[in-house]
């Protein structure tokens, strides 16, 4: 047995230093002409290379009565161009041996194409293509309304969809962090094919792109592979971008959200500075330590939150039946979302009454450096785990690149470790005040419980 587990131990530390030196390992960062940036990073471990396109458009950039828009624009993105049908793009990378997909965020829309080396060709030549040749057919539009319609309403029926939608919104007045990513359905009905195309045109340009590259090729030859496919793009206008910074709360919000379903969740949300905020780094460790190391990277999974200070306070003593907190990275100042799945036998009160207790302790009572040294363990060791892959490695190059730059990643790790109890006590009084916060909770109301 304990050769076992010092076994164990040798091949967590081999994985360890391997991911430090990927996180470490030289990259290029050019502009082309157009504007586009480029991040390119050599990777020799496997003959895979992943590409990412990544646009500065995502909800935030988003107006009432468009909402949605950038999420409806990523779909249509997979409905072809003339050079490239639809119907062939699925099968052609899947025959390949690559994947593919997309993603639309708060800050961004991003897709990629992770392929065996000699085939990446393809999915160069793809991006290079729908960032300025996509379709838009209106039999599309009409078709991919439908999808997300029914996707917005799938959602509904989910409690924590009804909950952290209304608590978002209610987090947000003026920002437009405000409404989902998915948008509001008033908006998906009445928002046209000319809507669609006009925001497509107006933020799918090189000069609003970065993207990266990570795998086995050689920088020169890739660089020049770029260039041509990508840099007789034109650019384009500059984007409008709406600057609307969110006012300071004027006290602590409470909201009641019912719906169907068995069970009762709480959400507290606190406001959360933006990545660059040297504040973010001692709030990642006080999540760790209160919650559970988040993950920041959305391919990463997470780890066990049973050590956390709040499952101890609310699962252990069975006030709740689950608890998760989530921080994110982001361009501006966002949210700390702390969730509570009460048990069928307590009341929201009693944990709210009892995360209240552990944030006011960790306000009061320093935590001990052993205690944030486990915490800022957990967090480094997440972040390592949601780094090693090469899909991971172009992911972190052009995420980082939307909100700060690749350094911000290739510190991170060092900025956690500066981190001291000072600075752990010193945050949770700054950011963790009930009179920033909005509570919202879910109940539960069917027909046998209901007073109608």
């Amino acid at each position: 047995m304990h050769f076992q587990y010092m076994a164990k131990l040798f091949a967590r530390k081999i994985q360890q230093n391997n991911i430090r030196k990927l996180m470490t390992q030289k990259f290029t960062k050019t502009t082309l002409a157009n504007g586009l940036t480029l991040l390119l990073k050599e990777i020799h471990t496997a003959p895979m290379i992943s590409s990412w396109v990544w646009y500065r458009v995502g909800s935030r950039n988003e107006s009432t009565g468009k909402t949605g828009i950038s999420h409806w624009v990523e779909h249509m993105q997979f409905k072809g161009t003339p050079k490239f049908p639809a119907n062939i793009l699925d099968k052609a990378i899947s025959r390949e041996g690559g994947v593919w997909n997309a993603f639309t965020h708060l800050d961004f829309t991003t897709y990629y194409e992770t392929m065996p080396a000699e085939k990446i060709d393809f999915a160069l030549e793809l991006e290079a293509d729908r960032m300025q040749n996509s379709l838009f057919d209106p039999e599309e539009v009409a078709s991919e309304r439908t999808v997300i319609i029914s996707e917005r309403e799938g959602s509904e029926n989910s409690p924590m969809f009804k909950l952290s939608e209304v608590t978002q919104a209610t987090s947000f007045r003026v920002h437009p962090y405000h409404h989902k990513v998915i948008g509001d359905m008033a908006d998906l009905e009445s928002m046209t094919r000319d809507d669609l195309y006009e925001h497509y045109k107006s933020f799918y340009a090189p000069n609003n792109a970065i993207m990266t590259i990570a795998g086995d090729f050689e920088t020169e030859k890739m660089l020049k592979r770029v260039k041509e496919l990508f840099g007789g793009i034109p650019a384009a206008p500059a984007p409008r971008q709406l600057s609307r910074p969110e006012p300071e709360s004027s006290g602590e919000t409470h909201l009641t959200v019912e719906g169907t379903g068995d069970t009762t969740f709480v959400q507290a949300s606190y406001p959360f500075p933006s990545a660059t905020d040297p504040d973010f780094f001692p709030l990642s460790v006080l999540d760790s330590l209160l919650s559970g190391a988040s993950s920041l990277n959305m391919f990463g999974g997470g780890i066990s939150n049973k050590t956390s200070r709040l499952y101890k306070a609310l699962v252990e003593t069975e006030l709740t039946v689950g608890m998760s907190g989530g921080a994110q990275a982001t361009l501006d100042p966002y949210l700390y979302n702390i969730v509570m799945v009460i048990h069928p036998e307590r009341e929201p009160d009693e944990a709210l009454a009892a995360l209240d207790t552990e944030i006011l302790r960790i306000q009061e009572e320093k935590v001990s450096e052993k205690e944030v040294a486990r915490a800022v363990k957990k967090a480094k060791t997440l972040f390592a785990y949601g780094s090693e892959s090469i899909t991971n490695q172009a992911f972190w190059m052009g995420y980082t690149e939307i909100f700060a730059n690749y350094e911000w990643f290739e510190t991170y790790i060092d900025n956690l470790a500066a981190v001291s109890p000072d600075d752990v006590q010193r945050v949770a009084k700054k950011y963790f005040q009930k009179k920033s916060r909005v509570v919202g909770t879910y109940l539960p109301v069917n027909e046998e419980n209901s007073n109608d």
